[in-house]
């Protein structure tokens, strides 16, 4: 059984007393395969790092993420496209809008997310979106830009029904992670409404751990409590859960 976690910060500074522990932990577990978003450039050193650790097992990604859309994102989004030729990254991302943070910044995070979305269809890229407070934004984006070559995941998706049909007419993936176990997370709710082949799993972490978890520092290894979860949603065994996301998980990332 192989489980791919599609998201996971894991040069991030929370893991900075015990990353190899807590990498070889998840990869003993079967969870092999470690998508890893980008945030700014100040984390490009740490990401190119965690890669010559685990050369066989991390998969980098090249982005700029929403909150860190700041006065000088031009200049961030030339390095995002400077490094696309320096180095094998597999998607754009983490990109979106987040109005929960600061809702001043709407109009660059616009730009910068549609910039971000026309460099990963000229390398023909997967994209992996942060949505949070901008469901309606972020669509409206998504609409003007819709196309064949676009295509990826709707990270940490927390939306309703109807926003899960529309993530994946746009040819997206839905990113489940530990809001899934949560008693108010809600899509539990109705994510069996959803064809497993539309889902991947991620963690997220170190944020979002799931339950018995929550509140604690995420890690890959808790997306263990992902998979069982989806398995009782979808009443499959979690082997046939994780087989179907890695599967999704390859046609999105093509590795």
């Amino acid at each position: 059984m192989i489980i791919t976690d599609t998201h996971t910060h894991l040069y991030s500074e929370a893991f900075d007393e015990d990353r190899h522990d807590m990498v070889n932990r998840a990869i003993d577990a079967g969870i092999t395969r470690f998508f890893i978003p980008a945030i700014d450039s100040t984390f490009t050193e740490g990401m190119l790092q965690l890669h010559k650790d685990f050369p066989d097992h991390t998969f980098l990604m090249s982005g700029l993420h929403p909150t860190h859309v700041k006065e000088n994102y031009k200049e961030e989004l030339l390095h995002v496209e400077a490094l696309l030729k320096q180095h094998t990254y597999y998607a754009i991302g983490e990109i979106g809008i987040d109005l929960y943070w600061d809702k001043s910044t709407l109009g660059i995070q616009q730009d910068a997310f549609r910039t971000q979305i026309r460099l990963a269809k000229a390398h023909k890229l997967p994209i992996v979106i942060h949505c949070r407070e901008a469901f309606d934004e972020v669509f409206d984006i998504l609409e003007e830009e819709k196309s064949d070559d676009l295509f990826g995941i709707f990270h940490c998706f927390t939306g309703n029904l109807e926003q899960a049909k529309l993530a994946i007419s746009y040819n997206m993936k839905l990113g489940i992670g530990g809001v899934v176990t949560f008693k108010n997370g809600k899509i539990d709710k109705f994510l069996n409404e959803i064809d497993l082949k539309h889902i991947v799993l991620e963690t997220d972490s170190p944020y979002l751990a799931p339950t018995p978890f929550r509140g604690k520092r995420n890690e890959s290894f808790y997306i263990l409590k992902v998979l069982e979860k989806l398995s009782e949603i979808y009443e499959v065994t979690e082997e046939e859960v994780a087989n179907i996301t890695t599967q999704n998980s390859k046609a999105i990332f093509g590795v």
